[in-house]
């Protein structure tokens, strides 16, 4: 970890966050062939879906390949982190509710936007509290793609500051 982790830290504290807060991701991302095809041999997950356009083209009810959905879901995961969480998180508590309500195809752009839903002080640690984000990723039509909730461990700005 770098000496000045600190000064890079650029993820929101517990006390920044406030529900009912949407910060709308500047991170965009258009979906290219390479990005489907590596997830999905990289997770062995080779169904024809994703990788076959002859399948496709005859028995998906779409016409053409699907990007991997677990592809899409690390995506607009990712992006949240450096305007909200990065430096600022202790855990990862965990994921719920995950949709996806639109598909994805290669060549769509996809962007995102994290509401705060609701946050509590730690019972256990008193030097972070509960927070739950819900991330919502968009195509280039304003199509929702998938949703998330996350709820994350986030420090409290005064006991980051301590540790200095």
């Amino acid at each position: 970890m770098p000496a000045n982790y600190k000064q890079l830290a650029s993820g929101m504290f517990y006390e920044e966050l406030e529900p009912g807060t949407v910060y709308k991701h500047s991170i965009t991302r258009t979906v290219t062939e390479a990005d489907n095809l590596l997830f999905s041999t990289l997770t062995y997950n080779m169904a024809w879906l994703h990788v076959d356009d002859e399948y496709c083209k005859n028995h998906s009810m779409f016409g053409q390949r699907l990007v991997n959905s677990n592809f899409t879901l690390s995506l607009v995961a990712g992006v949240q982190v450096h305007d909200m969480t990065l430096g600022t998180t202790l855990a990862n508590m965990g994921y719920s509710d995950v949709k996806f309500p639109n598909p994805v195809f290669i060549g769509d752009t996809i962007y995102s936007e994290t509401e705060v839903l609701s946050k509590r002080e730690s019972k256990s640690r008193p030097n972070a509290g509960l927070v739950e984000f819900e991330t919502r990723g968009l195509n280039q039509r304003d199509e929702v793609v998938v949703t998330l909730r996350r709820t994350g461990m986030m420090i409290k700005k005064s006991s980051f500051e301590e540790e200095s």
